[in-house]
C-alpha cells in the first residue's frame, strides 16, 4: 500500500487546457493575405537569376521523364511555401499532374486551412506569446481537431481529412448510436472501433448537440488551397506533424490518439510513394527537419521489402549558401557543411542529390514556367 501511495503522490500533474480562453480567429491580426499574397507565374515579377532558371530548365525535364514512365514525382516542403502564397501553384503542379505526392508539416496544414477559411494568415508570435494569446484562435483550434477526428473516423488522413473538410464545406459529424455501434462491435478493424471512441469522447466533450449534426464551415478562399486541390485531384497531401509544434495543440479538441492514427497513416501514403520514386524526382524545398527524416527511414523501408530504388534525383532548396560540392562525397566533421543535417542525410540514401540556394518563391515560380514550356 505504501509503494502504492508513493506512486500516486509522485505521478506529475496534467495542465487543464478547458481552463484557457479561446478567441475567434477574426479577431486576431495577420501579416499576410493571400488575395495580395497568391503567386501567379504567368504574371508574377520575382527576379530568376540565369543559374536558377537553367537548374529548373534540367529539373523540369527530369520531372517530364518521370511522369512518362510512371514514376513518383515527389515535393516535400516547410511551411513557408504556403505563408509565400504558393498553395495555389503547388495545387496546380498538382492538377496538372506534374507532382504526384505533396508531403508538408502540421503549420503548413494549418496556414493552407486559415487561408481557405479567412483569406488571411500569420499572426504576431512576440505579441501573442505575451499577452497570453498566440495560438489560441478558436476556429483554428476547432476545426482542425475535429476535422481530423471525423477523418480519423472516416480512414483517410491528416491531410486528407483537411482538404475534405475545405471541398465539403465543412464536417458531417455521425449520431451517437452509429459511434456507439462501431465502437462496441467486433466488426472491422480495432482501428475503427478505437477511431469511433476516439470522436464519441471528444463530441461528447466538447458538444452533445453536435452529434449527428452537419457543421457547414465555409471557405470562400478554398481556390487558394493546396489541400484542397489535391484532394480534388485525388493526389496525395500528406503532413508530417510533431506533438506540441502545431498552434492546434493548444485547443482542448486536440486528441493525440488521432494525430497518431491520421500522421501514420499519411506516413505510409508518403512510403508508399516513396517506393515507385526508381526513375522518379524527389524536391525538398525549405525543409531541414521533416522531409529529410522521413525519407531517410521511408527509402530503408521500401529497400527492406526488397524494392530497388536507387535511380531517383534528389533536389534540396534552401536558402542557406552552398558552401560544398556534394557530389565530391560527405565533407569532413571540421566543415560546417558537415552539419547541414538535411544535406547530410540526403547525400548518404544512395541516389543523385544535389543542393540549390534559392528563395522556394523563384525556385517554384522558375520551375512552373519551365514546365508550362513543355507541356
Amino acid at each position: 500500500m505504501g509503494k502504492m501511495n508513493h506512486l500516486s503522490a509522485g505521478k506529475q500533474a496534467l495542465f487543464d487546457r478547458n481552463t484557457m480562453t479561446y478567441f475567434p480567429l477574426s479577431s486576431r491580426k495577420n501579416k499576410v493575405f493571400i488575395e495580395s499574397s497568391c503567386v501567379d507565374p504567368a504574371t508574377d515579377s520575382v527576379a530568376i537569376p540565369t543559374k536558377l532558371q537553367q537548374q529548373t530548365a534540367l529539373i523540369a525535364d527530369e520531372m517530364v521523364q518521370a511522369r512518362n514512365r510512371g514514376a513518383s514525382v515527389m515535393c516535400a516542403f516547410g511551411a513557408h511555401t504556403i505563408k509565400n502564397g504558393l498553395g495555389r501553384l503547388l495545387g496546380n503542379l498538382v492538377q496538372k499532374g506534374w507532382l504526384t505526392h505533396l508531403a508538408t508539416n502540421g503549420a503548413g496544414v494549418i496556414h493552407d486551412w486559415e487561408f481557405s477559411y479567412l483569406g488571411q494568415s500569420s499572426e504576431d508570435v512576440r505579441a501573442n506569446v505575451q499577452e497570453g494569446k498566440f495560438g489560441t484562435w478558436e476556429e483554428t483550434g476547432l476545426y482542425i481537431n475535429l476535422a481530423l477526428a471525423i477523418g480519423a473516423y472516416e480512414g483517410l488522413g491528416y491531410g486528407e481529412s483537411i482538404g475534405a473538410m475545405i471541398v465539403r464545406g465543412g464536417l458531417e459529424i455521425p449520431s451517437r448510436s452509429e459511434l456507439e455501434t462501431f465502437a462496441t462491435s467486433l466488426d472491422g478493424s480495432a482501428g475503427k472501433r478505437g477511431s469511433a471512441l476516439d470522436l464519441l469522447d471528444l463530441i461528447t466533450d466538447l458538444d452533445d448537440s453536435l452529434f449527428g449534426s452537419r457543421l457547414n464551415i465555409s471557405h470562400p478562399y478554398a481556390s487558394y488551397s493546396a489541400q484542397a486541390l489535391a484532394w480534388e485531384a485525388q493526389v496525395p497531401f500528406t503532413s508530417h506533424p510533431m506533438f506540441g509544434h502545431d498552434i492546434i495543440y493548444t485547443h482542448k479538441a486536440n486528441r493525440g490518439a488521432v494525430i497518431g492514427r491520421t500522421a501514420e497513416r499519411d506516413f505510409l501514403s508518403y512510403v508508399q510513394s516513396v517506393s515507385n520514386l526508381e526513375g522518379g524526382v524527389y524536391l525538398s524545398v525549405g525543409s531541414a527537419v521533416m522531409s529529410p527524416m522521413i525519407f531517410e527511414k521511408s527509402l530503408s523501408m521500401v529497400r527492406n521489402t526488397g524494392k530497388h530504388v536507387t535511380d531517383c534525383a534528389i533536389h534540396v532548396v534552401d536558402l542557406q549558401e552552398e558552401s560544398w560540392d556534394w557530389s565530391k562525397g560527405e565533407p569532413p566533421v571540421d566543415n560546417p557543411a558537415y552539419y547541414l543535417r538535411f544535406m547530410k542525410t540526403f547525400s548518404r540514401m544512395g541516389c543523385n542529390a544535389s543542393y540549390l540556394c534559392s528563395d522556394n518563391h523563384a525556385f517554384f515560380v522558375s520551375l512552373y514556367r519551365e514546365l508550362e514550356k513543355r507541356s
